[in-house]
């Protein structure tokens, strides 16, 4: 029998175009990696196998009768729980959206959908999309496919741990901040934040159903096994006259060195953990060694603490939009008590809700400031080479008081929000970023490697990526799966 589990998206479309395995074949094979392997990881959380099965059997017709629906024609996926698939639940992990059953698709669904995806199920997510971590009330929680006793990153944790362990080739996910970024970095596969606007972010919860997006960095992008997969999902999620049907080679690069690519691996106020620096250092050689002239010593003309002051009050103001009134009140109450030299998260977070219309509008001038440092050194390099996240997938933590929990940085224990600095630099600028797994630190846990292009270069990311990916390996099978 053929194992179908861990061929990429892109080989299991032409393989069900060529007729060499039929679609109810392929559901089949997914929904059963599902029975046998789910139970530890508690990946998908929704199933809808008698809706996947008849449009599987809709689709054998169709291919019948030579009828292509669309270059997903077949091809079984799942969806992250918080987007809004039609009758099915989109809770985002909260007791308060229990009985939310959309009656329509997100926008983005209902193009993977019209490409001849079959969606067979949803993935889990933390409480409102709010975690780096997977895990709520509703559903509980998600493990990582690599080591059980860590967390598969989050949002999009679910997501990410589905597709490492063979549950299915393609997902949908969210990202605001690293949601598609972190998963695909602690559980070892490639994962694309689009630049912002290119993938409509309407049927997403957070905000509350119906409503847009709270701030302009939000986006849904692929999760997959390959840079091919990403550049087909994207493909159909862009829509006509944003994205080309198959995105082409970065325009004149054939080979790595003629790109033009900078690093920025390490930071002194927010360092990376040893074990990951050390994976991220061998992939950079590794792209010498190729031919590649990677520069080291470029930066934006910003400090990375600079970007995250800017990101995290961004942030904050935008999450605040959707606290009631008396959150809100009790906030502003507890501002006058504060210190101001306190940079703790928590204060952080109490002036970023507390905000006034005209200090956010001067903060967010600084974001269009920091965008036009980024066009000016897009001007210089075709992508900029940086960390996901400091430390490989972390040990659970659910201590509810989420600014008492601690990562482990070198041996120092450090803010676990501080996590999110890496993913902020790029998504306060509203770049695409693309991440590559380029190896396993010394435990046996996966690191990736993101990508940064210039805003709408996303094709440029997803090729250098998938040209890295070649060259360290690329997506491996976790150990028992």
């Amino acid at each position: 029998m053929v194992d179908w589990a861990f061929r990429t998206a892109s080989e299991l479309t032409a393989a069900l175009r060529r007729r060499e395995v039929g679609c109810v074949e392929v559901l089949d094979w997914q929904l059963a990696r599902v029975a046998q392997h789910n139970p530890r990881l508690n990946a998908v959380i929704v199933l809808d196998r008698d809706g996947a099965r008849a449009r599987a059997e809709a689709a054998d017709r169709a291919l019948g009768r030579g009828d292509l629906w669309g270059p997903l024609h077949g091809l079984p996926m799942t969806i992250k729980e918080s987007i809004d698939v039609a009758g099915l639940p989109t809770t985002s992990g909260a007791p308060a959206l229990r009985h939310n059953r959309p009656a329509v698709d997100a926008v983005a669904v209902a193009r993977l959908k019209a490409a001849g995806a079959i969606i067979f199920g949803k993935s889990n997510t933390p409480l409102y999309t709010g975690d780096m971590q997977t895990y709520n009330q509703l559903y509980g929680t998600t493990n990582n496919p690599w080591d059980v006793t860590r967390g598969p990153g989050g949002s999009s944790g679910g997501a990410a741990a589905a597709v490492a362990a063979g549950l299915t080739p393609l997902e949908l996910g969210s990202d605001i901040g690293g949601s598609i970024r972190n998963p695909a970095h602690y559980c070892g596969i490639y994962g694309h934040k689009p630049s912002y606007g290119t993938v409509p972010f309407r049927g997403h919860v957070p905000p509350a159903p119906g409503a847009e997006a709270p701030l302009d960095i939000a986006v849904l992008g692929p999760l997959a096994r390959s840079s091919e997969d990403l550049a087909l999902a994207m493909g159909v999620l862009a829509g006509q006259g944003v994205w080309p049907a198959a995105p082409a080679p970065s325009a004149g690069r054939r080979r790595l060195a003629d790109f033009h690519i900078a690093a920025w691996l390490d930071d002194g106020d927010f360092p990376i953990d040893a074990s990951v620096l050390a994976v991220l250092r061998r992939a950079v050689e590794g792209l010498r060694q190729a031919g590649a002239s990677v520069h080291e010593t470029a930066r934006p003309g910003f400090t990375l603490a600079q970007a995250h002051e800017v990101y995290y009050a961004l942030l904050a103001a935008a999450l605040g939009a959707g606290l009631s009134e008396r959150s809100i009140a009790n906030f502003r109450r507890r501002l006058p008590t504060l210190s101001p030299t306190d940079q703790g998260y928590e204060a952080r977070f109490m002036r970023g809700v507390s905000l006034s219309h005209r200090d956010w509008l001067a903060l967010n001038e600084r974001r269009h400031g920091l965008q036009r440092h980024w066009a000016r050194f897009f001007e210089r390099y075709d992508a900029l080479l940086c960390p996901v996240m400091p430390t490989a997938a972390f040990r659970h933590d659910h201590n509810p008081d989420v600014y008492a929990r601690r990562a482990v940085v070198n041996g120092r224990p450090v803010p676990y929000l501080d996590q999110v600095v890496w993913a902020g630099l790029v998504g306060i600028a509203e770049l695409p970023s693309t991440v590559v797994p380029v190896g396993l630190t010394a435990e046996g846990l996966p690191v990736g490697l993101q990508v940064v292009g210039a805003f709408r270069q996303d094709g440029t990311c997803i090729d250098l990526a998938g040209r890295i990916g070649r060259l360290m390996g690329g997506c491996r099978r976790p150990p028992g799966y």
